[in-house]
């Protein structure tokens, strides 16, 4: 599968997701039932993948944590919050540049609406 493609199956999966569980829960809550969702679609999903930071050279253990990584393409960020901020873009836009992928989805399943919560995030390499 081709980015794009993934990508569509992720944003399905969120839809099914967040019409079964609804808005409000814990990102934790969410974060499993999309591994669980994905994995039943065929994908291969790892879930809080260290993103370390190079610094000088120095391999940073400390660094970031990605929801979830899909086929090894497509970063997914997950929030559940009464509203998305630029700072959560740029995070995954950082997310995308430390693991040298081309495409991340921010998923905000605190949306009442998801449709209103998905945003494309694309890391020109």
């Amino acid at each position: 599968m081709i980015e794009n493609e993934v990508s569509g199956v992720v944003v399905d999966a969120a839809y099914k997701v967040h019409t079964t569980l609804g808005p409000g829960l814990l990102e934790s809550v969410y974060e499993a039932a999309m591994e669980y969702e994905l994995r039943r679609r065929g994908l291969g999903v790892i879930r809080q993948v260290t993103l370390p930071v190079i610094y000088e050279g120095i391999r940073l253990e400390e660094g970031f944590r990605a929801d979830l990584i899909v086929e090894d393409k497509v970063i997914v960020e997950l929030k559940s919050v009464e509203a998305v901020h630029p700072v959560h873009k740029k995070q995954l836009l950082t997310y995308l540049r430390l693991a040298n992928k081309h495409l991340g989805l921010l998923i905000n399943f605190g949306s009442v609406l998801i449709k209103d919560g998905i945003w494309r995030v694309v890391n020109k390499l």
